[in-house]
């Protein structure tokens, strides 16, 4: 017999990686050119040639022991210099490899930051719509998530909502810009305000509200729009981040975490991220590709190729009847649902036109659903047609 905890969330679990699968099944019947999956955010730019270049270079050149070795748990101290050093040039910090503990990915950075900060029963508030699997990393520590819905016109976190949702049993606030689902950039007014909140709130109850900063999707942002560095708003910040969007290299499971000497108890919060990194079973980051991630740090995805994707599918669909936020980062679109029940449309849209989104609720919010423009510009082009068929369907 399974554990009680992991019923939840095999019942639960996600909704993405079902569609995915799916699609896979789809494509036997079907056949890949005529299957249109736009569920999973699976980056199809390749990986920058630095990156293989890299790759090669290290196995060919360097000691195997010390490449495929273990190493402290927070990762090759070289590398995590290396990191703050380029983080440095960036954002104008004095940040050191002390600074930055390298993780499986920004999940398993996650995962490791709720270990360290929750009791059961602790609460952490995030603004919905959300990346639906912060569910499963605040319930692995018997934490309990709190939504706080986003401002519907804008979908900015919505500051006064947030107030009402604080409490003293509040250990953490997660943000993620830019977002997933929506693409949204959360903008520095707002930022401050939240800042501004949680440092009157942490007074108040007299422990630190720590802010979460999930950051995969740092740099895709379209049209010169900022995003925000954190940490210079709000002392008591944690970034997270991976190379997984950033660098095409989702399944190579590397990323960081970053803790700013500032941020309060930093020698028992990085103590405890060490300790948690290993006793979750990670052990260390993938050591190869921490050294890959070191060589590449300043390498960039092609953002060109996202935006040209967005552009396509942001005004075909708008042209079609639809209503959507137009993205400003990530490789998201949010689509209002032409039914109340968006699982009705994604039904309609895999039955009927073997196009596969992924349903609102997924990410806390009914209504809606999201498409993931991380495909060809061929599979946006080929299913086109069908959003307009479903358009002409639903009368928009």
């Amino acid at each position: 017999m399974i554990s009680e905890k992991m019923k939840g969330f095999v019942a639960n679990s996600s909704a993405i990686r079902a569609m995915f699968e799916e699609g896979q099944k789809m494509a036997a019947v079907y056949g890949a050119d005529h299957v249109y999956d736009f569920s999973l955010g699976n980056p199809n730019v390749p990986a920058p040639e630095a990156v293989k270049d890299a790759i090669v270079d290290i196995v060919q050149n360097e000691n195997p022991i010390l490449v495929h070795g273990y190493m402290n748990n927070s990762g090759y101290p070289d590398v995590r210099e290396t990191l703050a050093r380029h983080l440095n040039a960036q954002f104008g910090t004095q940040y050191g490899a002390a600074n930055v503990i390298m993780t499986v990915g920004a999940a398993g950075g996650l995962n490791v930051v709720m270990k360290t900060l929750l009791n059961p029963g602790d609460e952490v508030i995030t603004v919905s719509p959300y990346f639906g699997e912060y569910r499963a990393y605040v319930g692995n520590f018997d934490g309990v998530l709190i939504e706080s819905p986003a401002d519907p016109g804008t979908f900015f976190p919505d500051v006064a909502d947030m107030e009402k949702r604080i409490s003293e049993k509040t250990r953490a606030v997660i943000l993620n810009s830019p977002n997933n689902p929506t693409g949204v950039v959360y903008p520095s007014s707002v930022l401050k305000e939240i800042a501004a909140l949680l440092e009157r709130k942490s007074a108040e109850y007299g422990a630190p509200i720590y802010l979460i900063s999930d950051e995969p999707y740092r740099e895709i942002a379209f049209d010169g729009v900022e995003v925000p560095w954190l940490p210079s708003i709000y002392r008591d910040t944690i970034v997270g981040s991976s190379y997984s969007k950033t660098l095409s290299l989702p399944g190579e499971r590397i990323g960081y975490l970053v803790i700013p000497s500032e941020l309060t108890d930093f020698a028992n919060v990085t103590a405890a991220v060490n300790c948690a990194n290993r006793i979750l079973g990670f052990v260390n980051a993938p050591s190869l590709m921490q050294k890959v991630a070191a060589r590449c740090c300043a390498e960039k995805t092609d953002v060109a190729y996202y935006d040209r994707n967005r552009k396509l599918l942001y005004g075909s669909l708008t042209e079609y009847g639809y209503t959507c936020v137009k993205p400003e980062g990530a490789f998201y679109l949010w689509v209002k649902s032409p039914t109340e029940d968006e699982r009705l449309f994604t039904t309609k849209a895999k039955e009927d036109e073997q196009i596969l989104i992924v349903p609102g609720r997924s990410f806390g919010r009914e209504g809606w659903v999201r498409i993931a423009y991380c495909v060809s510009y061929e599979t946006i082009e080929h299913a086109l047609p069908g959003f307009k068929r479903i358009a002409d369907y639903y009368g928009l």
